[in-house]
C-alpha cells in the first residue's frame, strides 16, 4: 500500500450535501469548487451558549423543585405502579435544551474567466484521502489553473495554493452568517464575528433562532430564554484571519482582496475564539484576553503560514496525517488509485471497494474532525451551514457520541480521542453538581445531551419525552469509550492520571444510584431503555417503570472494568469493597418466553418492535460482557433479539447492526447491512425523516451518511464495524477474521490496534490468513491468545518487537497451546 485512495466527482458542488469535507479538528471546510471557490467554514468552538450556562440552568431546575426529594417521591410512584405521577414530577428535573454548533463564515475565492473542464478531460474535484488534499483543475483562456486545499494541524490554518501556466485574477472575501464585519488590507482579510449566547433548538419555530448579548431583550416566545437571561457579559467573540502571499498585484477593494495577473497565489485562512480559550484553559484568562489579542492569534497564525513554502506546508501536513491515521484497509485488494463517487463507489458493481471505501472515509472524517486541542466530533463532526441545525449539532450520548469514537483506539493516533477524554473530564466536573444537586449522589452524571460548555442536565424544558429525556447512563457510558483508549494502548499514566478520576466518579454515582428490590437485587429507578417505550397497563406507551437491560449492562460492565483498573494501578480503595458486594447484588439479564434478550427487567409488549436503538445488546457490542464462551445463553438471547429488529433504519443505526452481526460472527449478515447502509439516497436530504425507521437512509453524494438529515455517526461507526468483521480483540483473544464473508475471499488490513497495547497487519487469501505480523510497540513484553475458531496459539512478542504471521498456517498445525515466538 504505497500509493494513495483517491476520490473525485465529475462536476463543482452546486449545494452543501455535495461539497467535500476537510479539517483538522478545529477548522471545518465544506469545499464547493469550481470558478466561485466557495469554502463554508466552521471553527470547532463556536457554538452558542456560555460557559456558566449549565451551573445557571442548574440552579433554576433545584429552585423549581428537582432534588433529591422529589426523586423519593418518583421512586415511590414507580413502586405502586403509578408511572404517569412518576412522569409528572420528572418534568421539574428537566432544564432548557443543550446549546446549538454554529456555522461561523463564508470564504470565497473567485477566479475571473475560469470555467469548469468538460466532463471526461479531469475530474473537477479529487480528494486524497490518505493526503486530505483537494485538488481541482479549472480551464482558463489559453492555460489551466491548479487549485490545492488542505486543512492543516500542525498550521492552524486552511491552506490554498493556486497555480497556473497563464496569468489569472482573482478575489477573495470573507463574509459571515452571524453577527460580524470584514475588513481588506493589503496583505489579507480579518473577519469580527460574535457568536450568540444563546440559541433556539429545531423544534422551535422563530424567526430569531440566536440571542446575541448585545441584544435589548430574549424573543418572548423563546422556551430557552432561560439560557441566557441572567449573561451577557460573556464576549462570544471570533475572528477568522487569511493573509496571502502571490507573485501577482493585490489592492484591498470594498472589503475584497483583488490579484491582478498572477501565476502564484497561497492563501491561509486561520480563526480564533474566546470559547476556544476557555476550551483549552477554563481557568485561564479567556474572560480577559482583549479581542485584540484574540484576533491576533488568528493573524498570526494565518500570516505564518503565509510566509511559509507551499511544499513545505503539504509535507508537514501529510507527514502529521499519516501519523493520526494508521490503519490501512484492502478489501479485495481493492484500495489505491483513483475512483469516481458516483461511478464507482455509489453506483458501481463491486461491494468490496465499496466497504473499503467506507472504511477509509469513515477514518478520514474522523482525524479531520477530532484532533487535541479542540472540541470532539459533534453529530456533524465539524461540518455544519445550518443557524438551527438538526438535533443542535450536539453531542447525543445515548449512543452517536459514543459510536464516533468506536474506531478512534483501533485505527487512529492517540490525538484523535483526546478530545473526547477532555470533554468528559468536563462533564466530570459539571456533572458532580448536578448529581449531588439533582439526586443526592456522589460522583458524577450526565444525561442524553451535551454541549461544548459540559451540559449534564436532562433536557425538555419540562415538556421532553421521558423516553429520551430522563435517562442517567450517558457519563456512565462514555467511560467505556475512555476504557478502550486504556485497553487498546495498555497506557497506565494515561489510566492513572485521566481515565481512572473520571471512571471512578462514575462508580460512586452508580453505586448510590442503585436501589434494591424487594428481593435485595440492585436496580435502576427510574429507569429509561434510550428512546425506546412499552406498551403500560393503560394501553398506552411509557418509558418507565421498569429497570433497562442497557442500565445493568453498562453499570455491571463499568464496576468489573472498574475492578481492573485498581488492580493494574495497584491502587488500595475503599471503593473496590463497595465495587464487589454491588456485582454480586446487580439484578441479571433477563431472557423472554421466545427466547429473546428483554429490554426490560419484565416481558412486555413492545411499542415499536422494529425500534432503531439496540441498548439491550450493548453487553454484546461495543462492550464485552455477553460472549458465546462466557454468557453462551445471553449471547443467543442477543442475536435472538437483533434478528427480531430488522435490517435497515439509518446509518449510526446500520454501523451498530453490523458490528453487532460481527460480534456475533454473522458475516454474511453484515456485509448485506453494509451493502444496505452504502446505498445512494435519493430522496430530500434536507427534510427530517421519520426517527420510527419507516424511511431509510443512505449516502449523499458527498459520501456523507444520512438520516436523513446528514449525521456523522454513520460515517465513522463503519470503519469501526468493518474492523470487527476482520479482527476482534475482547475476551482475552485475538480472532482474526472472525466474520469473514465468503465474498470478502481476499484482502489486506495494516496497523489495526488490538488489545493489550499492539498493532496488526494481517493478509489473507480464499478466507484464510496468509501473512502480515503482530507489532508490540511498547516497554513491556506482551502475550496474546490468536485464534481463528480452530485452535488458540499463545504468541509471545517482547517490547519493541514484531511476530511474522506469514507462517501463521503452520503454526495452525502444530500441537494445541505450543507458544509461536518469532520475534525480530
Amino acid at each position: 500500500m504505497t500509493d494513495t485512495l483517491r476520490l473525485t466527482w465529475d462536476a463543482p458542488a452546486t449545494h452543501w450535501e455535495e461539497a467535500t469535507p476537510l479539517g483538522n479538528g478545529r477548522i471545518g471546510a465544506m469545499a464547493f469548487g469550481g470558478p466561485d471557490g466557495h469554502y463554508q467554514l466552521n471553527d470547532s468552538t463556536i457554538w452558542s451558549g456560555t460557559p456558566d450556562g449549565p451551573g445557571r440552568a442548574l440552579r433554576k431546575v433545584r429552585a423549581g423543585g428537582a432534588g433529591p426529594e422529589r426523586l423519593q417521591r418518583v421512586r415511590e410512584a414507580l413502586a405502586i405502579g403509578d408511572v404517569r405521577g412518576a412522569e409528572d414530577l420528572l418534568m421539574a428535573f428537566e432544564g432548557p435544551y443543550s446549546q446549538e454548533y454554529l456555522p461561523l463564515a463564508d470564504l470565497h475565492v473567485r477566479i475571473d474567466g475560469a470555467e469548469v473542464l468538460p466532463v471526461g478531460d479531469e475530474p473537477a474535484r479529487t480528494l486524497d484521502l490518505d493526503q486530505a488534499t483537494l485538488t481541482e483543475s479549472l480551464a482558463l483562456p489559453g492555460g489551466r489553473l491548479t487549485r490545492r486545499s488542505w486543512v492543516s494541524a500542525p498550521a492552524g490554518a486552511l491552506l490554498i495554493e493556486l497555480s497556473s501556466d497563464v496569468e489569472f485574477d482573482a478575489s477573495i472575501a470573507l463574509d459571515t452568517p452571524l453577527r460580524g464585519q470584514a475588513s481588506a488590507h493589503v496583505d489579507g482579510l480579518l473577519l469580527d464575528v460574535q457568536a450568540p449566547i444563546d440559541g433556539a433548538p429545531l423544534h422551535e419555530e422563530t424567526t430569531d433562532p440566536l440571542r446575541y448579548a448585545a441584544d435589548d431583550h430574549a424573543s418572548e416566545d423563546r422556551a430557552s430564554e432561560d439560557h441566557a437571561a441572567e449573561d451577557t457579559e460573556f464576549d462570544a467573540y471570533a475572528a477568522v484571519s487569511v493573509a496571502i502571499d502571490s507573485d501577482g498585484e493585490v489592492r484591498p477593494i470594498d472589503g475584497r482582496l483583488v490579484v491582478r495577473k498572477a501565476r502564484r497565489l497561497l492563501i491561509a485562512l486561520s480563526t480564533s475564539s474566546r470559547a476556544g480559550s476557555w476550551w483549552a484553559d477554563a481557568d485561564g484568562d479567556w474572560r480577559t484576553a482583549s479581542r485584540e489579542a484574540i484576533r491576533d492569534r488568528a493573524r498570526e497564525r494565518a500570516d505564518a503560514a503565509a510566509r511559509r513554502d507551499a511544499l513545505a506546508l503539504l509535507a508537514e501536513h501529510v507527514a502529521d496525517r499519516r501519523r493520526t491515521t494508521r490503519a490501512r484497509f484492502a478489501i479485495g485488494s481493492r484500495r489505491d488509485g483513483t475512483w469516481s463517487v458516483d461511478r464507482d463507489v455509489l453506483h458501481g458493481p463491486d461491494p468490496l471497494l465499496r466497504a473499503t471505501v467506507a472504511a477509509e472515509y469513515g477514518m478520514y472524517l474522523l482525524a479531520s474532525s477530532s484532533r487535541a486541542g479542540s472540541p470532539p466530533a459533534n453529530l456533524q463532526g465539524i461540518w455544519n451551514d445550518q443557524l438551527q441545525p438538526a438535533w443542535s449539532s450536539n453531542y447525543t450520548i445515548n449512543i452517536n457520541t459514543e459510536m464516533n469514537y468506536w474506531a478512534a483506539p483501533v485505527l487512529l493516533g492517540p490525538d484523535v480521542i483526546e478530545p473526547l477524554l477532555a470533554l468528559v473530564e468536563r462533564l466530570a466536573a459539571t456533572g458532580t453538581d448536578t448529581a449531588r444537586e439533582l439526586y443526592g449522589t456522589r460522583g458524577w452524571v450526565a444525561h442524553h445531551n451535551t454541549d461544548v460548555w459540559g451540559w449534564t442536565l436532562p433536557v425538555g424544558d419540562g415538556h421532553g419525552a421521558a423516553s429520551w429525556a430522563i435517562w442517567m447512563m450517558g457519563g456512565v457510558w462514555l467511560t467505556h469509550n475512555l476504557w478502550d483508549a486504556y485497553e487498546f494502548t495498555g497506557d497506565r499514566v494515561l489510566l492513572r492520571e485521566r481515565i481512572w478520576p473520571v471512571m471512578r466518579g462514575a462508580v460512586e454515582f452508580c453505586l448510590d444510584w442503585l436501589t434494591p428490590d424487594a428481593d435485595g437485587m440492585l436496580r435502576t429507578s427510574p429507569s429509561t431503555a434510550p428512546e425506546n417505550s412499552y406498551v403500560a397497563a393503560d394501553g398506552s406507551p411509557t418509558a418507565l417503570g421498569l429497570t433497562a437491560t442497557s442500565d445493568l449492562s453498562l453499570i455491571g460492565s463499568l464496576f468489573e472494568r472498574a475492578l481492573v483498573a485498581i488492580d493494574d494501578l495497584g491502587l488500595d480503595d475503599a471503593l473496590e469493597a463497595e465495587i464487589r458486594d454491588a456485582l454480586a447484588a446487580l439484578a441479571p439479564l433477563q431472557v423472554g418466553s421466545d427466547g429473546r434478550l428483554l429490554e426490560w427487567s419484565a416481558e412486555v409488549e413492545e411499542h415499536e418492535p422494529l425500534h432503531r436503538h439496540l441498548s439491550p445488546v450493548v453487553g454484546l457490542f461495543p462492550l464485552d460482557t455477553v460472549t458465546p464462551e462466557r454468557t453462551p445463553e445471553l449471547f443467543d438471547a442477543s442475536i435472538r433479539l437483533i434478528d427480531a429488529r430488522g435490517p435497515g433504519a439509518m446509518g449510526w443505526s446500520w454501523a451498530w447492526k453490523i458490528a453487532l452481526r460481527a460480534r456475533a460472527r454473522q458475516g454474511e449478515i453484515a456485509a448485506s447491512l453494509l451493502e444496505e447502509a452504502l446505498t445512494p439516497f435519493d430522496g430530500d436530504a434536507t427534510r427530517h425523516g421519520p426517527v420510527d425507521g419507516s424511511e431509510w437512509g443512505g449516502l449523499l453524494p458527498n459520501l456523507f451518511s444520512t438520516h436523513p438529515p446528514f449525521q456523522i455517526d454513520g460515517n465513522l461507526g463503519f470503519p469501526a464495524a468493518i474492523t470487527e468483521m476482520l479482527v476482534q480483540s475482547h475476551g482475552g483473544r485475538v480472532r482474526l477474521l472472525p466474520a469473514l464473508p465468503s465474498s470478502w475471499s481476499h484482502g489486506e488490513v495494516h496497523g489495526i490496534g488490538i488489545r493489550p497495547g499492539l498493532l496488526l497487519d494481517l493478509t489473507w487469501r480464499e478466507g484464510r490468513v496468509t501473512g502480515g505480523a503482530l507489532h508490540n510497540p511498547g516497554a513491556e513484553d506482551r502475550t496474546v491468545m490468536l485464534s481463528d475458531g480452530d485452535r488458540d496459539i499463545a504468541v509471545v512478542l517482547p517490547a519493541s518487537a514484531s511476530v511474522d504471521l506469514a507462517d501463521y498456517a503452520r503454526l495452525r498445525s502444530d500441537v494445541a497451546g505450543r507458544e509461536g515466538s518469532h520475534a525480530r
